[in-house]
């Protein structure tokens, strides 16, 4: 006898193709949406912004356009510092090390989502990559469905905007930092102390971290419906770091391959934390985060040039970043001269209270996430008119701030933008992933939601 699918298997397809409808044939690419949303501003700054001039709208997107390039930069460099670590020979051995203690699909994606999520927490960038190339590990030794697995992966990037590596938190922690909102507004700089490493925060990432692989245990799908995929070709770099092409006993060779010349750098790294972080308290802003992880990742790849290739390899990943970046910032430059930014502030104040506002800007971050699919760039069109508004309420600045990161995390697991290089590098589709995904969105959505309420 064929076993018949049950009406919970049969709801949960039709809730994956409706999904996969909406992503896929309703939703264009994200640069589109960037276009499409600065289009918006633009009018809406002429029509209704209080200084809205054409000449002061053109001029104030041209700034932020230019303005935004360093803060762009450093959140390049943490995604591509922390997929050169991921492709270091030590992390890679140490993957196939925990892969080879799992022996049962549900031993194998509690143990994928949890790595995933601890790497995430460290540098999203990082969790990205780890969780793609160890769910293409696990389906090597264990008959598992694999879109399931893949989503367990993906889904441990829930919690990176509430780790230490979130643009977000990152750039009100930094001084001078051009999406420093807050110490635009106040002079105040919000170190990861109030942000990150509070209650409000921890609290419900723990949460999650336990919740989320005990829903995706119960989702396992049964055997009669699990779609077997087993990767064929290896990760890369596979087990050395790369050998330098011809002459090997030439001097740039040598050089290249010269494991001094990467202590160099360690060793100046390692320096300036230690000089830092003894004259002054222990602290992480985004310069530090990218000093951490260049310094991690040249160790362990050894030689100069197996981390030029593993950077070259990085950057590839780092495309969508260059285009949208310098668009959003064109975009709060807009909302913010114009006066916009300040319409859209009142009208939450209007119906906010000190204590409601950061879960009432949680929830429009949930939103802005589905136009804005990028940490940065989010924070660029909605910290404008949140943080005001926390001012203007005497509302948690911290709470404010991290309701954002804690909306754009969420949001994305059931925003495609960021999923598509881990399905990728995973070799899947992205339909099956986004199916099991948004049971993490609905798991994560109401925790962070309850914690802004009744902790912050």
């Amino acid at each position: 006898m064929t076993d018949q699918p049950t009406a919970s298997a049969v709801e949960r397809r039709s809730f994956v193709a409706g999904t996969v409808y909406v992503f896929e044939r309703i939703i264009p690419d994200p640069f589109v949406l960037a276009i499409g949303l600065t289009a918006l501003v633009v009018l809406a700054a002429l029509l209704v912004a209080p200084n809205g001039a054409p000449a002061t709208v053109v001029t104030s997107w041209y700034a932020g356009v230019f303005g935004i390039l360093g803060f762009a930069f450093q959140m390049i460099l943490i995604l591509a510092t922390g997929h050169a670590l991921a492709h270091a020979p030590l992390v890679q051995r140490g993957l196939r090390a925990l892969v080879r203690r799992v022996s049962t699909p549900n031993q194998a994606v509690v143990m994928t989502f949890l790595v995933a999520a601890t790497a995430s927490w460290l540098n999203w960038g990082f969790g990205l990559v780890i969780g793609a190339i160890l769910a293409r590990e696990v389906a090597k030794r264990v008959r598992l469905d694999f879109g399931w697995l893949v989503a367990a992966a993906y889904s441990g990037w829930v919690i990176w905007a509430s780790g230490v590596s979130s643009s977000i938190a990152l750039s009100q922690a930094t001084h001078g930092n051009a999406f420093n909102i807050v110490e635009k507004l106040t002079g105040v700089i919000l170190p990861f102390s109030e942000t990150v490493f509070t209650a409000f925060n921890l609290i419900p990432t723990l949460v999650v971290v336990v919740i989320v692989p005990v829903v995706f245990v119960w989702l396992r799908p049964r055997d009669s419906e699990a779609q077997i995929y087993v990767p064929q070709d290896e990760l890369a770099p596979a087990k050395d770091p790369p050998k330098c092409p011809a002459l090997p006993d030439s001097l740039a060779a040598r050089l290249n391959r010269s494991r001094a010349l990467s202590l160099v750098l360690v060793a100046l790294g390692v320096a300036d934390l230690a000089v830092t972080w003894t004259s002054k308290s222990v602290s992480l802003d985004a310069n530090a985060v990218i000093l951490i992880f260049l310094i991690a990742g040249i160790a362990l790849h050894g030689r100069p040039v197996a981390y030029v290739d593993a950077m070259k390899n990085a950057a590839k990943q780092t495309g969508s970043m260059m285009l949208q970046y310098p668009i959003y910032g064109g975009i709060m430059g807009i909302m913010d001269t114009t006066g916009l930014a300040a319409m859209i502030s009142k009208f939450f104040v209007t119906v906010a209270t000190q204590h409601t506002l950061p879960f009432w800007t949680y929830f429009a971050s949930l939103f802005i996430t589905f136009l804005v699919p990028s940490g940065g760039g989010h924070w660029a069109v909605q910290g404008p008119f949140a943080i005001p508004a926390a001012v203007s309420l005497h509302a948690s600045l911290p709470a404010t701030t991290m309701a954002v990161a804690m909306g754009e995390q969420v949001s994305n697991m059931m925003q495609p933008f960021w999923a598509l290089p881990v399905v990728a590098m995973a070799g899947i589709g992205i339909q099956r992933v986004l199916g099991f995904t948004v049971v993490t969105f609905a798991v994560a959505g109401t925790v962070y939601g309850a914690a802004l309420l009744l902790l912050a």
